[in-house]
């Protein structure tokens, strides 16, 4: 199993619950309201007047053979428009109850 944090732009939630469903990824916590800034070249998204824009994250814990396809998807999303955000990261996950 992996779990697969996804943090975007909430311009793209209708792309990201449509890929969960798109793959069968049922299960995930969602937090709506996300503030931050990419490490790289991401603008601040802050909820303020200054950086009115919000990022949600969500994370999923998903079989193997479904990471790769999901992070095909997201690349995909990021790369028809950079500069509104999303990046997904996995990791490992040992143990589960």
């Amino acid at each position: 199993m992996k779990a697969i944090f996804i943090v975007f732009n909430q311009a793209h939630t209708e792309r990201v619950e449509y890929i969960l469903d798109k793959l069968g990824i049922r299960g995930y916590s969602w937090w709506s309201e996300v503030k931050g800034r990419g490490s790289v070249d991401g603008e601040p998204r802050q909820g303020t007047h200054t950086w009115p824009e919000m990022n949600s994250a969500l994370i999923a814990i998903v079989e193997e053979e479904k990471v790769k396809p999901l992070l095909e998807r997201v690349k995909k999303v990021d790369e028809i428009n950079r500069e509104v955000g999303i990046r997904a990261f996995v990791w490992s996950i040992n143990e589960m109850y």
